[in-house]
């Protein structure tokens, strides 16, 4: 027992790295209220403004998804804390618009280089036979810092002073520390290659990997879709329907969708990878249901149960299907074929949100997020008999 401990707190070290990072990309979600009045824009430039980081994101994962494999975890990893420091400077000088949309992209880029490296590295730390354990310490660390993030910036600006300030000095620090945990940690990748071996990268998949990968990407996408939009919408719509204008109230109704997040991918355990699909999208669809309710009723206690139910959901799929992935994908192309199912995920986080955006003018709010809640309630069903019919090919 005691040979193994120094590998889990070198496992769980990097998974903290890899929360510290991803916090940083959810931390301005409850401060666009502030900032829409600070500078003057519409729903739509927020939704603009959010789905910018999802094209960076997805930027990134296409060109040097692959980077981590060559060059080794830590140089990618250490590059994403400096975008994620760029991106909290650009905050905390934001003048305009434009900051805003400097902010969102230097996030994007380092939540790219981080994704499918981190996740990775995470899994490459553990001591031999804890790979299960250690796919939930990677997943637990991208959606426990997702949800990390508003909550902190939300209680900052709401009983702190600076609230447009505070939140990203506090991330600065963070990342600092960060990068100091991550210089004292090992390489995993044994071989490494000089820079020039990266090269941009189609979405292309090893032969072991396919039969995998549609389900599991499916209920990425659909997973990814209902927080992308769930993320960017609610803020306004407590402001503007339910009259909430408390901040800490804003970030812990987002912060519950990705901890509940973190208690669906916990419960993979009992149910088995197998069902965890089918019972994520089931929970997926709830969710979107009860958001409806709240939409149309204007009810916070069914905004509240649709981040619960919605994001245990999101949790059972996401960690079924990357740890199908990941399981099936060979060594050496570990992190390149995990960031290609980011890419699906991050196309579900960015094209439903402009899309809600575009229809928040003419039809409103409301109207906007029951058309997305409808045309997502279809994939999911279709998402849903799909795995339940298919046969499972890790297990063939």
């Amino acid at each position: 027992m005691d040979g193994r401990r120094p590998g889990w707190r070198a496992c769980v070290l990097s998974g903290a790295v890899f929360a510290v990072c991803m916090a940083g990309t959810t931390l301005p979600t409850p401060l666009y209220p502030l900032y829409q009045d600070e500078f003057g824009f519409s729903e739509l430039t927020v939704t603009v403004v959010y789905a910018l980081y999802a094209f960076a994101v997805i930027g990134v994962l296409l060109l040097v998804g692959n980077a981590s494999d060559a060059v080794g975890r830590r140089p990618v990893l250490l590059c994403g804390l400096g975008f994620a420091a760029l991106s909290a400077v650009c905050f905390l000088c934001a003048t305009g618009l434009g900051w805003l949309y400097a902010g969102r992209l230097l996030s994007g880029l380092s939540a790219g280089l981080f994704t499918g490296a981190a996740t990775a590295y995470v899994m490459e730390l553990a001591p031999e036979g804890g790979a299960s354990r250690a796919t939930f310490v990677a997943t637990a660390a991208n959606m426990g810092g997702l949800g990390c993030g508003p909550l902190l910036s939300g209680l900052l600006a709401q009983y702190a002073a600076w609230p447009l300030y505070l939140p990203f000095v506090t991330h600065l620090a963070l990342v600092a520390a960060s990068a100091a945990v991550l210089l004292r940690l090992a390489e995993t990748v044994r071989e490494r290659q000089p820079l020039r071996a990266v090269r941009p990268q189609r979405p292309a998949l090893p032969v072991q990997v396919r039969a995998v990968f549609g389900p599991a990407a499916t209920a990425a996408f659909v997973g990814f879709a209902l927080f992308g939009v769930f993320t960017s919408v609610s803020p306004a719509f407590l402001t503007e329907s339910l009259h909430v204008d408390d901040h800490a109230v804003s970030g812990l109704i987002v912060a519950l969708a990705f901890f509940s997040s973190t208690a669906g991918q916990l419960a993979v355990g009992r149910v088995g990878v197998r069902r965890s699909l089918p019972l994520g999208c089931a929970g997926l669809l709830a969710g979107l249901a009860l958001l409806a309710g709240a939409l149309r009723w204007d009810q916070i206690p069914l905004l509240i149960a649709s981040a619960l139910v919605g994001g245990v959901g999101q949790g059972l799929a996401f960690r079924g299907a990357l740890a199908d992935v990941a399981t099936a994908s060979p060594e050496h192309r570990r992190a390149a074929v995990i960031s290609t199912l980011f890419v699906v995920a991050y196309t579900g986080i960015s094209v439903p949100v402009i899309g809600v955006g575009l229809l928040t003018g003419p039809i409103g709010l409301e109207g906007a997020g029951l058309v997305f809640i409808a045309c997502m309630a279809v994939l999911v069903v279709t998402a849903a008999v799909y795995l339940l019919r298919r046969p499972d090919p890790a297990r063939v």
